[in-house]
């Protein structure tokens, strides 16, 4: 196996150029204020040593650590996980790198993890927080440059990015009602979800506008397995059709229904939201509200990279979910 190359010091530059590395060092991090014949010195013997500074070395230099932090309720969820894919990609074009936390849906402990991976990096996206208003409020003015993903109507003056929740959910709805289902149940998400919040107000302007319908809201989560626990409850609303808060809730329910002999969509319709990857491969495929969750990382990494560039941030946008109609929803019998 072939020798690994010396890396050049920064003191071999600096004997190189006849100066001294703190001289190299202000060249290299574009803070050098003397002579611009001194500066040309020390970059024509970085190419001739073929020096380049290490990322950690300059990090230091300049007060920042080339990463970003993404903080998020659940990464096991795909919807999340295609988030951090792109904001990745995006962040490593332009030399970052991203650390992750995980808060397990535990909103008492978000703001903590928030403040302490905020000191390790130079920035912070916080996606669909679950922290009370007031938190989030504080997060906002001590943890920044700052980002938020899906954390719509939230005041604070940070750069944000959303779904309209409130019209993905309402399409849904009228999907239903257009095959002709009159008694829909509502499989909710986490109480401290302020998207579940908009979904329960997109429900609710979509009851005042058709009065024929009945609604039952249940319990649920964010799980597959929230979705299979609450299928008897489900089947036993008597509803013809079902939203789920999520895609991954519409997936368990799906199977719990199978388990109880329920056929899907045969006697009752599911919906979910997010279609994420399994959406379509699962067994009816998904009827659901599609987000775009690769270009949510890429718009996030885009204003980030201005925030940590100290400028400001691009406008705010709420993004409009598309409905895909699948095989989980169908007239009723």
């Amino acid at each position: 196996m072939a020798a690994r190359q010396r890396r050049t010091t920064i003191a071999e530059v600096a004997a190189h150029a006849g100066v001294s590395p703190a001289t190299v060092s202000r060249v290299m991090n574009g803070r050098f204020v003397g002579e611009e014949s001194v500066a040309e010195r020390v970059r024509a013997s970085a190419q001739t040593l073929d020096y380049s500074p290490s990322p950690l070395a300059r990090g230091l230099a300049l007060g920042t650590t080339r990463t970003v932090a993404f903080v998020v309720p659940d990464l096991a969820n795909p919807a999340f996980q295609a988030v951090l894919s792109s904001l990745s990609k995006s962040a490593a074009r332009s030399g970052y790198r991203v650390l992750v936390a995980d808060s397990v849906e535990t909103p008492s402990d978000e703001l903590a993890i928030a403040t302490e991976i905020r000191r390790r990096c130079d920035a912070i996206v916080l996606c669909a927080p679950r922290m009370p208003d007031a938190q989030l409020a504080e997060a906002i003015e001590n943890l920044a440059p700052i980002v938020l993903i899906n954390r719509p109507g939230t005041g604070h003056g940070a750069a944000m990015l959303s779904i309209d929740y409130h019209a993905g959910v309402h399409q849904l709805a009228e999907h239903l009602y257009a095959l002709g289902h009159r008694r829909l149940v509502y499989v909710a998400g986490p109480t401290t979800s302020a998207s579940d919040g908009y979904r329960r107000r997109g429900l609710k302007a979509f009851l005042a506008g058709h009065e024929d319908v009945t609604l039952e809201t249940l319990p649920g989560g964010v799980s597959v397995d929230d979705g299979r626990a609450v299928a008897e409850a489900v089947r036993g609303s008597g509803a013809t059709a079902a939203l789920a808060f999520n895609d991954l809730v519409a997936i368990g329910l799906i199977h719990g229904l199978g388990e109880l002999g329920v056929s899907v969509p045969g006697d009752v319709s599911v919906t979910g939201f997010d279609d994420i990857p399994y959406a379509r491969y699962n067994s009816p495929a998904l009827t659901t509200a599609s987000v775009p969750h690769e270009e949510l990382g890429v718009q996030a990494w885009d204003r980030m990279d201005t925030l940590v560039g100290g400028g400001e941030p691009g406008h705010s946008v709420l993004f409009q979910p598309r409905l895909e109609v699948r095989a989980s929803t169908a007239p009723p019998r």
